[in-house]
């Protein structure tokens, strides 16, 4: 059988019991849907928590996200469940871990294999209980899924120059490149996705069916370029960079050293001795200002829209980046600066501006959204809901939070600590009360064997392999000239029964 067969089988069926449904409790369903809140979902990607709300950066202006983390709850310990796009958008969307469908990396699209390509999005389940779902700019990565929308706006507008403008070094990755740019920023693409969600949410606001609005901002992924005018924020004498010291690595397992390397993007030594640490870091900043204003024109057009007060505000990242901790650039990391990411809900009725710092995954977001909006609970979800830290940010909350990074590399993060494993049984331990930047690995010490036994157990007891197709398990990790998954866990036991 043709694989679309059963994929139009599946989604007719969804279809045809739902039609049933709507059929025989019409006017029960209206009355529903009209007491239900809207929702407005801001992705923003490759952010970190260089945000005034955060203190990520002493320097950042950042002054509309802060005015949101007022309205709301600012959740300080939240992760990734993946430090790569693809599957940490799918985790998040489908409600699933990495390692219970196999998406570990930037490939392959979810609709296209066996075991994700009948699953229900986030969006569908809105859709299939009284929403109007719309979307534009980066929510999935790559192909926009159909079937999570009533309207998909095509995005539009300026992205990159031919050329690049400072990292021309042979090699590199067609995306790394940071600057100014003399570019309107009205020219600009996540200009164009701002403008046009401010613009809809006064037509969303007037239809009878609440609406789950989704907006994606490229920004600050690299390429890292913004105006003059967000440039000045920051005049390049006065950029302080991140903290790093010299021998952070050398306490690092093998595998841990192989699985971050990054032959297509820039060495730490490279960037400090040509001073384009400097400069990277200033776009950096330039572009969390610049997206910050376009959160700004987004937030503005739901308070013009009348419905505000009715409305869930969800503000998240898909993961975080380096930028030059533990001499590091970008993500793909188990550390904090890749895992940890930006999540601010604001929600009718609930806490406003408070501050959680339990551990917290953007897995619970699917659940978290679905019970403060009244839907049906969904047995398959993997994460849980975030209502009870919404209403008391200090509640009671006894998980850590889990990313992975690859088949069996996993790492956990309560409020004290950080624990890593990696396929090869590798770990790493930190403690965030005495070690923030994770500079000093202690898994090896005998008096932590308790604190790595407590947190074994969260670890995922089911493991799948990658998917087909997936890029990074039988091809390269990094594009042309870097290690697979495979070959750098290769790498690492080979090294482990040597002794090194």
């Amino acid at each position: 059988m043709y694989p679309w067969i059963g994929f139009v089988r599946n989604t007719l069926l969804r279809s045809a019991v739902f039609s049933i449904a709507c059929f025989i409790g019409l006017s029960a369903s209206f009355s529903q849907a009209e007491d239900k809140p809207n929702v407005l979902f801001i992705a923003i990607d490759d952010l970190n928590d260089w945000l005034g709300a955060y203190g990520g950066h002493p320097q950042v202006v950042t002054p509309h996200i802060d005015k949101l983390a007022e309205q709301g709850v600012l959740f300080s310990n939240a992760h990734c469940q993946a430090p790569i796009c693809n599957p940490s958008r799918v985790s998040l969307i489908l409600g699933k871990l990495p390692s219970s469908t196999g998406m570990y990396f930037l490939a392959p699209n979810f609709r296209t294999v066996e075991g994700t390509k009948y699953d229900e999005t986030m969006f569908q389940y809105f859709r299939r209980h009284s929403y109007y779902s719309a979307t534009m700019g980066k929510i999935f990565h790559g192909k926009v899924d159909e079937l999570s929308f009533d309207h998909i706006e095509k995005s539009k507008g300026w992205r990159r120059p031919k050329q690049k403008l400072r990292y021309t070094q042979p090699g590199s990755h067609p995306g790394w490149d940071w600057g100014e740019v003399d570019v309107p920023d009205e020219d600009m693409l996540d200009y164009k996705t701002a403008e046009w969600a401010a613009g809809v949410l006064p037509d969303l606001a007037k239809k009878e069916q609440p609406f789950f609005l989704s907006v994606g901002f490229h920004l600050p992924h690299v390429p890292i370029f913004a105006s003059k005018k967000w440039f000045d924020l920051y005049p390049l004498g006065g950029v302080q960079l991140p903290a790093s010291i010299p021998n952070d690595r050398d306490d690092l397992p093998e595998i841990s050293k192989e699985l971050t390397l990054n032959p297509t993007g820039p060495r730490h030594e490279y960037m400090v001795e040509s001073d384009e640490a400097r400069h990277a870091v200033r776009a950096y900043l330039a572009a969390n200002s610049f997206v910050d204003h376009l959160v700004g024109m987004v937030l503005e057009g739901l308070a013009k829209s009348g419905v505000a007060d009715d409305t869930i505000v969800v503000l998240w990242s898909d993961h975080g980046f380096h930028l030059g901790e533990k001499q590091r650039w970008a993500k793909r990391t188990l550390w904090e600066e890749t895992t940890r990411v930006p999540l601010i809900i604001s929600a009718p009725g609930l806490s406003k501006g408070e501050r959680s710092n339990r551990p917290v995954g953007l897995i619970d977001l699917f659940p978290t959204l679905t019970e403060l909006c009244g839907l049906p609970d969904r047995e398959d979800l993997e994460g849980v809901s975030l209502k009870p830290l919404l209403e008391d940010p200090d509640a009671k909350w006894n998980r850590p939070a889990l990313c992975t990074f690859g088949p069996n590399n996993h790492t956990l993060r309560s409020e004290r600590w950080r624990y890593t494993v990696y396929a090869d049984g590798s770990e790493e331990l930190y403690d965030h009360s005495n070690d923030p930047h994770e500079w000093t690995n202690l898994a090896g010490e005998i008096k932590h064997a308790k604190v790595i036994k407590r947190f074994q157990k969260y670890l995922p007891t089911l493991n799948v392999d990658p998917l087909p197709g997936s890029a990074g398990s039988d091809s390269p990790l990094y594009g042309e000239g870097g290690v697979s998954l495979q070959e750098a866990m290769r790498r690492g036991l080979e090294k482990q029964k040597e002794g090194k």
